[in-house]
């Protein structure tokens, strides 16, 4: 489910980022505090590029959290699993998810049959497959649901700094 984006929420975002989101459609996943952890991306921009990643990763913690990950070769790892024939198939059913969600707000031509993450066949960004789990729930992305699994991050304990901290009962501050 989409969140529609309070002015806090763009706040927030933009103190995660430290830049001004671009093309926000809404919050796709909350940290226990309230602050965004997910951003939405419209798939074209206000300045009319193509943006596949429609599910965005802003919450520093995850963010780092997921390169960790990176770093010490969990994609390998995680590449792997794509070799289980039940892990394959529900990634390519999660890149189907992904890029119908994605439809839902418009088709853009030069990014169509494009997910994020590496999907459906490789494991290339764990934030975009962390972002894409988070938004759309467990079960929906197995990569995704590993690297939440896997990281040292979790969305039901807050590790933002205290300028970007939502509200306890899962809305932004206003």
């Amino acid at each position: 489910m989409i969140e529609p984006a309070t002015e806090r929420d763009l706040e927030i975002m933009a103190l995660q980022l430290g830049r001004t989101m671009r093309g926000v459609l809404g919050v796709g996943a909350r940290c226990a505090c309230g602050a965004p952890t997910v951003v939405v991306t419209s798939p074209r921009l206000p300045d009319g590029s193509p943006f596949p990643t429609f599910y965005y990763l802003t919450h520093p913690a995850a963010t780092a959290a997921a390169s960790r990950l990176e770093a010490d070769g969990t994609m390998a790892e995680l590449q792997e699993r794509l070799r289980e024939p039940e892990v394959a198939d529900a990634y390519a059913a999660a890149h189907a998810a992904y890029l119908a969600d994605r439809e839902a707000h418009g088709h853009v031509e030069e990014i169509a049959g494009i997910s994020a993450g590496g999907m459906p066949a490789r494991v290339k960004c764990l934030h975009a497959v962390l972002a894409h789990a988070l938004a759309a729930g467990t079960g929906v992305n197995p990569i995704g649901d590993a690297v939440l699994e896997l990281g040292d991050w979790s969305p039901a304990e807050c590790a933002c700094a205290p300028e970007a901290r939502g509200t306890a009962d899962g809305a932004s501050a206003s």
